[in-house]
This record gives C-alpha cells, structure tokens and sequence, in this order.
C-alpha cells in the first residue's frame, strides 16, 4: 500500500511541476501552429473577422505564379550552403589553434565568442554603419580601393556582406562545439598516431576528424536551421536590397504577410518553409549519425 501511494504522489508531483511548462508550449507553439495551418487554407487580410477558406489556392499561386518566392528561396539556399560550409571549416581550424596551450587562448576565446551574444538587429546595424560610413573614413586614410566598393549597394557585394557579418557574429558558438569535441579525443590515440611517424594532416584526417563526428553532426544542424529562418541580420543590414536582391524565405514571408496584409498567403509560406527545414533537417541528422557509426 505505501508504494502504491508512494507512486501516486511521485505521478502528481510529476504532473505539477511538469503542466506549467506543458501549457506553456500548448499555448505558445500548439495552438498558433494548427491555427497558422487553418489561416494557410484562408484569403485573409488580419482585419476582416471570418477569413475567406479558399482551399490550396494559395500554395498553387506560390509554386506556380510567385517568382518572389523562388527567387527568395534560391537565395537561401545558397547562403546556407556557403553558411554552413564556412562557418564549420574556419570554426573548425580556430578551435584547433584555440585548443593549443597558448598564453593568450582564454582571451582568444572569449573575444570570438562577445559577438554571438550580441542581438543580431544590433550586429546588422552595427554592420551597416561599418560597410557605409566606415569604410569611407578608411578608403580616405589608407587608399585602399577595397573601402571604395559599395558593400551594400551591389548584389553580389551585398550576399557576400551578409554572409561575413553572420559568420563574423555566431563564429564563437561553433568554435565552443569543435574545441569541446577536441578536449574529448583520448591523447593516447595522437600520441601513439605521431609514435607511428604520422604527421599533422594524417593525424586529423584519420584521427581527430573522425573522432569529432559528433560535434559536426551538432554544428552542422545547427547551422543549417540557422541559416535557413536567417531574418534579422538581413532586415538590419539591407531590408532585402539592392532591389530585393537579398531576400529570404522569411523575410518574403515577412513581407506578404505584415507589409501586404496577406495573412493567409504568408502563413501559407511559412507552413511550406516549415516542411522544408523538416523534411531537411531530419536528412542531415539521419545521414550525420550514420556516418558517426561508421567512425
């Protein structure tokens, strides 16, 4: 009797302290996802009481007549690709000097770390004043043609722009992953590898880079989400210009469904930009993990 009583005060301890966070996700995630869904079906301009349902006439117009979408979606596909593909590889080599016994690596560490915790509207502003005005004052001190470029008001200058400046700000996140993974490789296993007349690249290709899996798994995932709800430091640094060269997914979604009071559009977006980082990440996971097996 006392461990059946024992249970059922263990079951209501565990439902009390578990319902607040439990209503909290109802009320903040659940319930704004299946009524997105419902709107996604809707013409529905955010005033009107009863939106208009309209079936899939919303994802038809966006697949085959909205070219603002597709080109917003080609744009994030490929700043997430050179996102992800850079943000690792320098984050990578960085936590592998950071790693060494340096004087200064405590300090390093941190430096490279400051901007991650800085808003991204404030890193985007703060971006948009540097490229602007900034560079001007060092085009004027140093002469170098570099600063003459406008960063911000060519295409190609501009998705270059905001790749470094989101680069430059979440670098210090990914290098805390890598040189975690770093301090878990057994140093028997480098030490018998460099016994064995191994040098430094035989050493991390075979060794370290296999080893370190997991931690690419994490910051590859990471990553690839990141960059693919990328908002802020878009809206901060150009708005989506030089004439919407630079717009993402979100930012389309932003632009349909708050600026052109389309609100069932644009949640229609957002429920196929929620399928897609899905359907994408769950790949990526699938197909990282099974690479850490064979490692």
């Amino acid at each position: 009797m006392k461990r059946i009583g024992k249970k059922t005060i263990d079951r209501k301890d565990f439902v009390l302290f578990t319902l607040p966070a439990m209503l909290c996700v109802l009320f903040a995630f659940f319930i704004p996802f299946f009524m997105s869904m419902r709107y996604s079906f809707t013409e529905w301009n955010g005033i009107q009481k009863r939106p208009s349902f309209i079936g899939l006439e919303n994802f038809i117009n966006i697949f085959t007549n909205d070219t603002a979408f597709i080109e917003s979606a080609l744009f994030t596909l490929k700043y997430s690709i050179l996102f992800i593909v850079l943000v690792n590889v320098i984050a990578i080599i960085l936590a592998i000097i950071l790693d060494q016994k340096l004087r200064t690596s405590t300090l390093l560490r941190t430096v490279f770390f400051i901007p991650y915790i800085i808003s991204l509207i404030v890193v985007g502003f703060i971006w948009k004043f540097l490229l602007s005005q900034g560079f001007n004052s060092l085009s004027a001190i140093t002469g170098l043609s570099v600063f003459d470029l406008s960063w911000l008001g060519e295409p190609r200058l501009a998705f270059i722009s905001i790749v470094v400046v989101s680069i430059w700000q979440s670098i210090g996140f990914y290098i805390v992953i890598y040189i975690a993974g770093l301090q878990s490789i057994p140093s028997e296993l480098l030490e018998a590898s460099t016994i064995d007349g191994a040098g430094p690249f035989q050493k991390f290709f075979h060794i370290t880079l296999p080893l370190l899996a997991p931690a690419v798994t994490i910051s590859v995932f990471m990553a690839l989400t990141n960059s693919l709800k990328v908002f802020d430091i878009i809206l901060s640094l150009t708005a989506g210009g030089p004439g919407g060269s630079t717009y993402s997914i979100t930012l389309d979604i932003y632009r349909d469904t708050f600026q052109n009071n389309m609100y069932g559009y644009g949640t229609a977006k957002a429920l196929i930009l929620f399928i897609a980082v899905l359907l994408i990440t769950f790949i990526q996971l699938k197909y990282s993990k099974s690479k850490e097996v064979e490692a």
